[in-house]
């Protein structure tokens, strides 16, 4: 119970704080910073760039979720790993990449004579943001695919209906569940983000925030700024509730479903392979080829202390970040599935607030929090370890609480009946078979970290430099070839581990349980 609480008192500092750092301020001046023409402004460019990115996003993820499920493509497996492995590209190395391909001295105009103008605002965050975050659509989407009863759609292919009308009146609102899912996951991420927007110059709160606090004496504006945004963020939760509540996807027939008969490709083989040649290149091969270009420009002039400094800095973070994580939601995961009640329900539901706050807003939070209660946390490594454990810990719930629920608590009652104490049984039954699940989340934790930039940005210590806080700030002042390297390296550390989440994600407590069994 005590770690639990902690959880649920670290994640809800965030709001709490801001709320009282917005409300320092008079009613008339509260009202004149709320109601300001600039935050419609801020809001409406906030909107069109979800919506912008959605619609990329869904534009590449459906067809290729439907390539690998219901057609007879060959090389699937491949296909969706090169679908999912632009999760490596954060979307400010996206925007690195997109930059460094203009200017007199980038990509286009060395290797092909051609100048391009600089690709900055709505259109350039919505392609850096897109070609980052579309594998959480496709990923979602390709799932749905393969949960789909193909059932319904032979019954109305016998009486009839064209491929096109099966897909829009049958398949598509099966799909409605995955989309809204990964529609939300995208979304959130896109209002929350700050470095590929200012990186583009795109004004929405997040980047608004961050020049209000950076450049201006008035924190109580950008509190209120950062509120708007987790209003925002909630009104987002919300909408995603109503539209997926009382709506029922399950067969209702009985016996096993069928496999879906994949549809012949036929002479469209060769633009299906197009299309995933294209989409391959744009999300993996265009970062790469850019990095190596501006890599092989700043070569003879590398600092490799610096780089082996970030490395081991971010590295040492992510493994403190995603310890701390792992041992802190195991307490949550454990009252909730093993006691639960209001107060496990309430305790989950602000573990997931920690995760759910956009990262700038979190980071300013903490900033607030830190001057105006311990000064001396301000910009200090515990304070940002605090707060990276408070934002990701939500991330290490799911393979631990699917573990529980797998295991179920009948093994360890039986070893307390036979005389083992409520700890000894868990400690000596379950957690051996926990392992693996722990793994997966502390994973996810640490790649989440080592990508992470706005609360690095905001609270990392004077002179400590991660990867990420590397890339931008090289980046931002134009120093494409220096901040390669840098951002080379975050894409080797998250392919990396990428693999490593699959293999471990992918073993069952079950698995463990029967590795641990004696011969």
């Amino acid at each position: 119970m005590l770690p639990a609480l902690i959880v649920g008192i670290g994640t809800c500092l965030p709001a709490a704080y801001l709320l009282l750092r917005a409300f320092e301020a008079d009613g008339a001046g509260i009202l004149e910073i709320v109601f300001r023409a600039r935050n419609f402004w801020l809001l409406l460019n906030t909107l069109k760039l979800v919506a912008l990115v959605l619609a990329i996003g869904t534009a590449i993820a459906l067809p290729m979720a439907w390539l690998v499920t219901r057609s007879d493509l060959r090389h699937k497996k491949l296909v969706t790993f090169l679908m999912a492995l632009p999760l490596a590209v954060p979307g400010y190395v996206m925007a690195y990449a997109l930059l460094g391909l203009s200017g007199y001295y980038g990509f286009m105009r060395q290797w092909f004579g051609l100048s391009l103008p600089p690709l900055h605002g709505l259109w350039g965050a919505a392609l850096s943001l897109a070609l980052y975050t579309f594998p959480y659509i496709f990923l979602n989407l390709r799932a749905a695919f393969l949960g789909i009863d193909p059932g319904q759609e032979e019954t109305a292919l016998s009486l009839g209906r064209s491929p096109w009308q099966i897909f829009r009146q049958i398949t598509l609102p099966q799909l409605w569940p995955a989309l809204l899912a990964s529609w939300l996951i995208t979304g959130l991420y896109v209002i929350g983000d700050f470095g590929a927007i200012a990186l583009m110059r795109y004004e929405v709160f997040s980047y608004a925030i961050y020049t209000q606090y950076s450049g201006a004496f008035d924190r109580s504006y950008a509190a209120w700024l950062s509120l708007m945004l987790l209003a925002i963020t909630v009104a987002a939760l919300l909408a995603q509730s109503a539209l997926s509540r009382n709506r029922r996807f399950a067969r209702t027939g009985t016996g096993s479903p069928r496999l879906p008969l994949l549809l012949p490709l036929g002479r469209r083989v060769w633009l299906a392979r197009a299309a995933i040649t294209l989409v391959s290149f744009a999300a993996l091969g265009l970062p790469l080829l850019v990095l190596g270009h501006w890599m092989a420009r700043g070569l003879p002039e590398m600092d490799w202390r610096a780089l082996g400094e970030a490395m081991l800095s971010s590295a040492l973070a992510g493994a403190v970040v995603a310890v701390c994580a792992t041992l802190l939601a195991l307490p949550v995961v454990l009252l909730t599935t093993r006691w639960p009640g209001p107060l496990a329900a309430l305790i989950d539901r602000l573990a997931w607030l920690g995760y759910a706050t956009p990262p700038l807003a979190f980071g300013l939070a903490m900033v607030v929090f830190s001057l105006g209660t311990f000064p001396a946390l301000y910009q200090s490594y515990a304070l940002l370890i605090f707060a990276w454990v408070m934002s990701f810990l939500a991330l290490a719930l799911g393979p631990l609480r699917l573990a529980l629920l797998q295991l179920g608590p009948k093994q360890e009652e039986a070893a307390r009946a036979l005389g083992s104490s409520p700890g000894r049984a868990f400690t000596q039954v379950t957690l051996p078979q926990l392992r693996s699940p722990m793994i997966a989340a502390g994973l996810l934790v640490f790649i989440a970290t080592v990508k992470e930039l706005p609360i690095a940005w905001l609270l990392a210590p004077t002179g400590w430099r991660s990867l990420s806080t590397s890339v931008f700030a090289r980046t931002v002042e134009g120093m494409m070839a220096e901040a390669a390297p840098f951002a080379l390296t975050i894409i080797l550390f998250s392919a990396l581990f990428v693999g490593l989440i699959l293999k471990y994600e992918g073993r069952s407590p079950r698995d463990s349980q029967r590795r641990a069994a004696p011969r």
